[in-house]
């Protein structure tokens, strides 16, 4: 008897236990929630704590309470100037309003496909009313801000804030990106060529200067050579003609010796002369007349 009732206890308080485990839930400190009867909402819930809700009727969903990212596929924009641009945005929001966003969207996972047309739509619409120019240097931060506020006016239908609006990049198309590239490229070539064609135009100049200035360097040492040499041949001539007047037979005997020298060199020297000729005279008299008997003057 007494086992009996005690096992009856034991199913009874591990009924209210289970009872009391799926009656009970927790909304945390970042979190929001909805109590659904049967899938119909009564109630919200903003503020963290432990709630209780009926097991099996009720249930609950929870919505994240913090910003949250959306990113969107890079699209091609048309802007005023008639320049394609290829954006890449994303946006920060958060859950205001639950119960809305739970008739509207139903999930945070269905926040891309509702709130990026919107996205895209407003990306569009703004930039192409700018200029390339504004888009990617001048008015950006300005542009960003004004389709975060159209997006926003949007977005509320969805019980949803749009935070901001951040543009990651603008760019051209590949296409019109390559044909800047080589324009670019084009130009800096020439350029480049302007400056070697102006480099050799000044190493020419420089060059033909320096040429100019070394034949006038030659020309001016050839000519002061000249007029050295000329100078010490004249005075050359001059020792000669003063030695040869002091002593004829001296400076005669002195070019006879250098014309040896000159004449007969070592190796095979062949001169085809008369013994008596005038070249040996020094040979057979020492005072270079052919008279044998002669005396040398005193």
């Amino acid at each position: 008897m007494i086992r009996a009732l005690f096992a009856a206890l034991v199913v009874v308080v591990g009924a209210v236990a289970a009872a009391t485990y799926f009656a009970l839930f927790i909304v945390h400190q970042n979190e929001q929630a909805i109590v659904l009867e049967f899938g119909k909402p009564v109630k919200i819930i903003s503020d963290p704590g432990l709630y209780w809700k009926i097991p099996v009727v009720q249930t609950v969903d929870y919505f994240d309470k913090r910003i949250l990212d959306l990113d969107t596929a890079p699209q091609e924009v048309t802007a005023s100037d008639q320049k394609r641009i290829v954006v890449d945005a994303f946006a920060r929001y958060r859950i205001v309003n639950p119960l809305l966003f739970y008739q509207s969207v139903r999930d945070e996972r269905m926040v891309r496909s509702r709130l990026g047309p919107i996205i895209e739509s407003a990306l569009r619409r703004v930039l192409g009313g700018s200029t390339f120019q504004d888009v990617v240097r001048d008015k950006r931060e300005a542009l960003m801000k004004r389709i975060a506020q159209q997006v926003n006016e949007e977005g509320k239908e969805f019980g949803l804030e749009v935070v901001d609006v951040r543009i990651k990049r603008a760019d051209l198309p590949e296409q019109n990106s390559k044909n800047i590239f080589d324009r670019m490229r084009a130009e800096r070539q020439r350029e480049a060529a302007e400056f070697r064609a102006e480099g050799a135009g000044a190493a020419n100049r420089i060059r033909a200067t320096a040429d100019r200035e070394v034949t006038i360097i030659k020309a001016e040492a050839t000519r002061e050579g000249e007029r050295t040499r000329g100078e010490g041949d004249a005075e050359r001539n001059r020792i000669f003609a003063e030695a040869f007047g002091r002593d004829p037979d001296f400076f005669g005997f002195y070019r006879s010796m250098q014309a040896y020298e000159q004449g007969i060199r070592p190796g095979d020297t062949r001169m085809l002369l008369a013994p008596d000729s005038e070249f040996f005279k020094y040979f057979t008299n020492p005072l270079g007349n052919n008279n044998a008997g002669a005396q040398p003057k005193r």
